[in-house]
């Protein structure tokens, strides 16, 4: 084997360890519409709000969240109640919002704040920044990263699976999904980056195919359970913490009428609020 042919082959065998092809045959998802009831609970009013992006709890009673508008809106972040009143908004010293997709949150509550919306997947200055609300005025902590996947910017148009629009915090890492800007692609890829600041190659870890583009995501206080939020579903990934997410068992719940949903936060182990991006919020509640 000719040394570029060995260097070829290690790069892809590198990309693959760990990542399993994409599938939609792979845990089959169960609708679960019936189990659950969506309530709508309020409309958040604020003109800088280009429209809500990310939802965090914001206490540990699940009726205050953290929330902030996408591409070009003030790095702020807006604390809200469950009717959607605005409690207050705090500067992020040291941010800017480029295009802030999706809010994660430690055990420590300290939030993770995705820089990385990527629509025409050409950025090469993705980050995600710590902000610890407990102590407001201190700057930042960032998190810069790459794809390792990706060497183009943009990649070819039938390439273009390298925006993101959802995260959670798991086991020191945060984790990504996908929004997969390809051509009929609704294929969305799953990437770990250290939840450490500094600067990172992330990890390309799974790849599922669903029936939407994913546009938040979050994980159960008891790690049981991942969501992802599209339009007009939430799929639901039920299993053992340390079981890839992808592998568990998979739940479909429809939301019709939520719109474009764009953000999504576990309140407790079973139930949710998500927010579409003219800021109505909703709760998915489990049924006894």
């Amino acid at each position: 084997m000719t040394t570029r042919l060995f260097s070829v082959f290690i790069f892809f065998h590198t990309l693959l360890v760990g990542c399993k092809p994409p599938s939609s045959t792979r845990g089959e998802a169960i609708d679960a519409t019936d189990q659950y009831e969506v309530v709508q609970l309020g409309k958040i009013g604020r003109q800088e709000m280009q429209e809500s992006s990310g939802l965090a709890l914001a206490d540990p009673t699940g009726t205050e969240f953290w929330t902030h508008g996408d591409a070009g809106s003030p790095n702020v972040l807006y604390r809200v109640a469950r009717t959607g009143a605005v409690l207050g908004g705090v500067p992020v010293p040291g941010a800017s919002n480029r295009d802030w997709e999706d809010i994660a949150r430690d055990p420590q509550g300290r939030l993770y704040i995705g820089d990385f919306g990527n629509n025409n997947n050409d950025r090469r200055n993705l980050a995600i920044y710590r902000f610890d609300p407990a102590q407001p005025t201190r700057n930042v902590d960032t998190i810069r990263f790459r794809y390792p996947d990706q060497r183009d910017f943009p990649p070819r148009k039938s390439a273009r699976n390298f925006d993101c629009e959802a995260s959670l915090f798991a086991r020191d890492s945060i984790f990504l999904f996908t929004k997969n800007r390809a051509k009929g692609g609704l294929i969305t890829k799953q990437y770990a980056v250290s939840a450490q600041p500094g600067t990172h190659t992330a990890t390309l870890r799974d790849s599922l195919e669903l029936e939407t583009w994913v546009t938040a995501a979050d994980i159960s206080p008891d790690g049981r359970t991942v969501a992802l939020l599209g339009y007009g579903f939430v799929y639901l990934f039920e299993g053992d913490p340390k079981q890839p997410v992808f592998d568990r068992r998979r739940l479909r719940v429809t939301v019709e009428s939520s719109g474009q949903a764009e953000a999504i936060t576990f309140i407790n182990n079973t139930d949710l609020v998500f927010s579409n991006e003219k800021g109505r919020l909703f709760e998915l509640k489990r049924k006894p």
